[in-house]
């Protein structure tokens, strides 16, 4: 199984517009595009949150080569969640190889067995989406989370503090660049910083869809559908669906690279984040905070 491409931009827009005002959308469409808008024609969830749930892929022993650093950054995003101030959320956890967790029901292992040439993080997100029934909630919001990505303590309360009708996207956020400490603010581009980044175009930790699973199995098929592309298709993708997301009010997401085993390293895409933390780098003052906030294994 393998990532699905990206739709250009020009058709992403046409196909939403299309169905924003009724019309048949064209063809041909991706399957994730198909899974969105029978979600749409279910209508908009209804049911009040209940909590959050994380998707959290997880690397097999055998692709890695410090399989110890790799548990240990786990260990800090499972520790990342602990530490919520609101304890109504869920991991769910796939992988191989069982790491070390902590005695929380919270938390679920799911053991993937099927073999995969190559890249399986795709395959593991779509069994994580198709077991989102059984993380213990009935209605919320669902987010994939990368293994080596932190969780503000305020994020789930946030989250959880008012209803929004599609869900939550993170445009701001963190990149700390692990080799050299330095940490740089993701945001939407202003006249000031042309260049600069949402986060959500750099981390795929970075939305919270809207769930009812009244509305099950449309809700798992575009969820399993969704997290096959890259996360710069998921606001699409979630608006196509009827899930406009809503943005997060202040950086609750830190994405760390360069610490090894990235799996943007292993893609060679990682080189382009290292010169955006470089030119976008905080102060003193701003970076000791996120250490704070954000305790990491990496962390200088």
């Amino acid at each position: 199984m393998t990532q699905a491409p990206a739709t250009p931009k020009l058709r992403r827009a046409a196909t939403l517009a299309r169905a924003s005002l009724g019309l048949p959308a064209p063809a041909p469409l991706a399957a994730s595009e198909t899974a969105a808008l029978r979600l749409r024609a279910r209508g908009p969830a209804r049911a009040a949150p209940e909590g959050v749930v994380f998707l959290i892929p997880f690397v097999g022993r055998h692709h890695v080569g410090d399989w110890d650093a790799v548990t240990g950054r786990l260990a800090a995003t499972v520790e990342s969640l602990r530490r919520q101030s609101d304890p109504r959320w869920r991991a769910l956890i796939c992988g191989q190889d069982r790491p070390d967790l902590p005695e929380d029901a919270r938390v679920t292992f799911l053991p993937f067995k099927t073999p995969v040439e190559g890249n399986d993080k795709w395959a593991k997100l779509d069994m994580l989406a198709r077991a989102l029934p059984h993380a213990g909630l009935g209605a919320g919001y669902v987010m994939s989370f990368d293994a080596d990505d932190l969780a503000h303590p305020a994020l789930v309360p946030e989250m959880l503090a008012r209803e929004v009708a599609g869900g939550w996207l993170a445009a701001e956020g963190y990149v700390r660049d692990a080799a050299t400490g330095a940490v740089a603010r993701a945001a939407p581009p202003t006249p000031a910083a042309p260049l600069r980044k949402p986060f959500w175009k750099l981390c795929g930790s970075c939305a919270a869809l809207r769930f009812d699973l009244a509305q099950e199995p449309e809700t798992t098929a575009f969820l399993a559908a969704m997290t096959a592309h890259e996360h710069r298709m998921f606001p699409y993708l979630a608006a196509l669906a009827g899930r406009r997301l809503s943005r997060l009010p202040r950086p609750l997401v830190l994405y760390e690279l360069n610490h090894g085993e990235n799996f943007g390293l292993r893609r060679g895409r990682v080189g382009f984040k290292t010169r955006f933390v470089a030119r976008f780098a905080v102060g003193a003052a701003e970076r000791e905070a996120v250490a704070r906030a954000f305790p990491s294994p990496d962390a200088p």
